[in-house]
């Protein structure tokens, strides 16, 4: 019989508990839909002590992380709020030490980068972590690529994610590595999840980025550009619906979206273009008008501007594609 591989995932008090069960039950669904060799999970804490998480749920251990011996296949560290004291407890970060030498790969969920980095596991690589963490990991460990924006990264046999479910992104790659993507396929299926997203799409998408809370004005037109895309959303629209100059709108929106309004339109619009090519069957010209584009051709346009490939190439992609449009690049109207 082949041999199981062998998971071994580090938890700690205040440890986020989505960090625990995205990983686990992704690779029980792969066990149960014929991975081989199959996935054998522990959950480890320093003393086998039951893992208090931050939803105020315990979990019991199955290791104490001092006495795993022998091969693992995969160590995974999780994030949380309590990654800090984590990162600051030099027992548990000798021991992560230790099992990563005994590992074929090592990987972080969300904040966990923190504990590897502490470890001196992420010196000289390029790793992500959650993105409103990016920041004081890059500033503590200056040794360590920190690039917030991508929902994993892969640097030689160290994975690290994004926040929180990004665990299942990350988790269903490392399935694709071990068993191709006809099994990763089948268990995000069975997830209800979308076919595993690529490691280079951002972790915030524009219809979940909000601008900063204490500007209600921004706030409540870019959710109004997403239910309405459809509708007339030229700049001088946008400025009479919220009741100020066109030039003053465009000063909010470049202070707080670092993008003109007739951009963002245009952004919001694509992406949900994009999905739409990829979730349904309406045609190319259907969809352009469902969007608010003027027309198929401009909506292939915004497609390559946006992210370098027509319509048809993206309709046969498993996954959304990453945008590539930066903030210099102007759109030319709404």
């Amino acid at each position: 019989m082949t041999s199981k591989r062998r998971v071994l995932i580090v938890a700690y008090d205040d440890a986020q508990i989505l960090d625990i069960a995205c990983p686990s039950g992704a690779l029980d669904i792969a066990n149960r839909y014929g991975a081989q060799p199959q996935y054998s999970v522990e959950l480890g804490t320093l003393g086998r002590r039951a893992a208090r998480s931050s939803a105020g749920i315990t979990v019991g251990a199955g290791q104490g992380l001092e006495t795993v011996a022998g091969r693992l296949d995969t160590l995974i560290v999780v994030g949380g709020i309590g990654c800090e004291d984590a990162a600051a407890d030099e027992r548990l970060l000798g021991q992560v030490r230790r099992l990563a030498g005994l590992s074929r790969r090592v990987a972080s969920v969300c904040t966990g980068a923190y504990v590897l980095a502490a470890a001196g596991l992420l010196d000289h690589r390029r790793v992500t972590t959650h993105w409103g963490w990016g920041d004081r990991l890059a500033d503590r460990h200056p040794a360590v690529a920190v690039d917030a924006n991508p929902l994993y990264i892969r640097d030689g046999n160290v994975y690290t994610s994004a926040g929180v479910t990004s665990a299942l992104d990350l988790t269903l790659a490392l399935i694709e590595d071990d068993h191709g993507p006809t099994l990763a396929r089948a268990v995000a299926r069975e997830l209800v999840t979308h076919l595993h997203r690529r490691a280079d799409q951002a972790q915030i998408s524009t219809f979940l980025a909000a601008p900063p809370p204490d500007d209600r004005l921004v706030r409540d037109l870019t959710g109004y550009m997403a239910a309405h895309i459809s509708e007339d959303l030229t700049p001088a629209a946008l400025a009479r619906r919220a009741g100020v100059s066109t030039r003053h709108l465009t000063r909010l929106f470049r202070a707080y979206l670092g993008t003109t309004p007739a951009r963002a339109v245009r952004v919001v619009r694509t992406e949900a273009a994009a999905h739409l090519v990829q979730s349904s069957g309406l045609s190319l010209a259907a969809i352009a008008r469902r969007c608010g584009f003027g027309s198929a051709q401009t909506l292939r346009q915004a497609f390559w501007d946006h992210y370098g490939m027509t319509g048809d190439t993206m309709r046969r992609m498993p996954d959304m594609p990453p945008a590539r449009v930066t903030r210099q690049q102007e759109a030319p109207g709404s």
